[in-house]
């Protein structure tokens, strides 16, 4: 059984694709700064410590 091709486009208006592709990688963060940012100290050597998973 063969996959159906899949359909190909062709890009006519390279500004707006352009454009498009910039507003979808696009990332907005909101930092709290009240909240506990570092970790916990581990006892064991050589461990990461442990942050809070709002922070993360």
């Amino acid at each position: 059984m063969n996959k159906p091709a899949s359909p190909k486009y062709k890009t006519t208006n390279w500004k707006s694709y352009n454009a498009a592709l910039k507003a979808r990688g696009s990332l907005m963060i909101w930092l709290d700064r009240d909240m506990t940012w570092l970790g916990q100290p581990r006892v064991q050597r050589r461990r990461p410590p442990v942050f809070i998973y709002a922070a993360i």
